[in-house]
């Protein structure tokens, strides 16, 4: 939730859907909390307000979280859903309460579009994504001799922001129209509560002076309800130096903002106009450089992402404000991609933060040095060598600077060698030994990896060359540091077929 005005408060309200259960056994009505290991319904009182469970009216979430919901439902059939919003929660509850005890024809119409199905949540989805893909600004309809057809009237009901309460005469004061928005796909999201995608050029004339500046536009209720006209204007860059609602940024927090977009972690701002201490996210608008926060508790994480399913650590650090890079998650045109992901409260909802190859790199090795087990002295233990996954003993062991012995490790031809493992502190990093080197370390000398396989994973991965082995094309075999009787015959004919191929010398002509 955006803290900065009590009018973007009571817009979130509006934007935020509750879903209520009748458990018809118990002959209760409860607010819907998740499912438990066992199967049951987990509710709350729906006058609990900081524990409800709230969904963005138009995010992605609630289906994925309802089919999961009924899919881990021991007995589904024993309840009925509604899914309402929460500014009219008050007025909606007692009427499912007195239908359900005294059910009349009236009640019942009154609450048949707010209950939700698994049928009818498809379909919602459905519409919604088709809305999506078919977004188009209305072309004239050409003069075909044909009945023109009236324009189609938008479904206000999807809206926050009621079309027919926008002054749009005020608009043009700055410049603006109603055909300018519709042109620029700005108007259907901001009717449903957010900013314009991109930024519009405002103009005005205010006490004698001109202002021009390009800014996000949004719609918002003001304290008398009206539909006002917001402007985020563009900023040179975020302000991080001053208090945002009572929060000081850290040092890290700063980092984060101007890296990622997003701060990376829960804190509280202040609502100063009802005191409340609220949990936030907080995000830089990455258009305009301007800080919006979001209430914690708004939040869906969802059990997949992509194909990608979330355990319980991911979906607790992305709860938390943390970035959780996945791998392998599926678009919808097939194609695998990674990614990191991440609350963006500008966004209202969890992004994809796409690294360029390096910073990809290093977030990987970064995730894999947090599932790995590290030394005292900063010598990370991977949990797998040259294709061989090691053991979490096999870790611990190195940890605790005992040696272990891996066989069929793998060099960069394929060609398999064994070896004896150590940490090398001196080096800070793994060492590689021909015999134990617990015996008598003094007396051993290093090699990579063992002296009998030097040879081989020198020329294999190192691409060196041996005397011996120099004209062998083949990757050599584990252990091997001469050609084989094949190899060597095979090179011989290859030898003596090269000279016979050889122009003769000309001796010159006599005369």
């Amino acid at each position: 939730m955006d803290v900065n005005t009590a009018s973007q408060s009571t817009t979130d309200e509006q934007m935020m859907d509750i879903l209520l259960v009748l458990d018809k056994e118990k002959k209760t009505i409860s607010a819907v909390k998740g499912v438990d290991e066992n199967g049951e319904l987990q509710t709350v009182p729906p006058e609990n307000n900081s524990e409800l469970l709230k969904f963005d009216r138009h995010g992605d979430f609630f289906s994925n979280f309802f089919s999961n919901m009924m899919n881990q439902l021991k007995n589904p059939t024993r309840f009925n859903f509604f899914k309402i919003p929460k500014i009219e929660l008050p007025k909606i509850e007692p009427i499912i309460r007195d239908n359900f005890n005294h059910p009349t024809p009236e009640n019942e119409a009154g609450i048949e579009r707010y209950r939700v199905t698994p049928e009818t949540v498809k379909q919602e989805a459905k519409k919604e994504q088709q809305e999506t893909q078919t977004q188009q600004p209305q072309q004239p309809a050409k003069e075909t001799g044909a009945t023109a057809q009236a324009p189609q009237q938008p479904d206000k009901s999807k809206y926050v922001i009621d079309p027919d309460k926008v002054d749009w005469e005020a608009l043009k004061n700055f410049g603006l129209s109603k055909e300018q928005l519709e042109k620029s796909k700005a108007l259907e999201p901001m009717l449903r509560g957010y900013k314009s995608p991109g930024a519009f050029t405002i103009a005005g004339n205010y006490n004698s002076a001109i202002m021009k500046l390009d800014a996000r536009l949004s719609f918002r209720h003001d304290k008398d309800g009206n539909v006002v006209l917001a402007i985020h204007g563009i900023r040179q860059k975020p302000e991080l130096e001053r208090p945002f609602f009572g929060h000081e940024f850290s040092k890290e927090d700063k980092a984060n903002l101007l890296e990622t977009g997003n701060m990376g972690r829960v804190v509280n701002l202040k609502n100063y106009i009802t005191e409340e201490m609220i949990p936030s996210f907080v995000s830089v608008d990455k258009v305009t450089n301007e800080l919006v926060s979001m209430r914690a508790s708004s939040v869906q994480i969802p059990d997949e992402i992509k194909g990608v399913k979330l355990n319980k650590e991911q979906q607790q650090a992305l709860r938390e404000g943390k970035g959780v890079f996945l791998e392998n998650m599926i678009s919808n045109r097939k194609n695998p991609f990674s990614a990191t992901v991440q609350v963006n409260a500008d966004k209202k909802s969890l992004e994809f933060i796409y690294p360029n190859t390096k910073q990809s790199q290093e977030q990987g090795q970064k995730q894999t040095q947090q599932n790995s087990l590290v030394t005292s002295d900063g010598v990370t233990i991977p949990k797998s060598i040259s294709g061989i996954e090691l053991s979490r003993q096999q870790q611990q062991d190195l940890v605790n600077d005992k040696t272990i012995f891996v066989a069929g490790l793998k060099d960069k031809r394929g060609v398999e060698y064994d070896a004896y493992i150590q940490v090398n502190h001196d080096k800070k990093k793994l060492g590689f030994y021909s015999d134990n080197p617990s015996f008598d370390r003094s007396a051993v000398k290093e090699i990579t990896p063992a002296s009998k396989n030097r040879t081989q994973v020198a020329v294999n991965s190192e691409g060196k060359t041996n005397e011996a082995t120099k004209k062998v094309k083949e990757p050599l075999k584990k252990g091997q540091d001469k050609p084989t009787e094949k190899q060597k015959t095979k090179q011989d004919k290859k030898e003596k077929q090269e000279q016979a191929d050889k122009p003769k010398q000309s001796r010159g002509r006599k005369r």
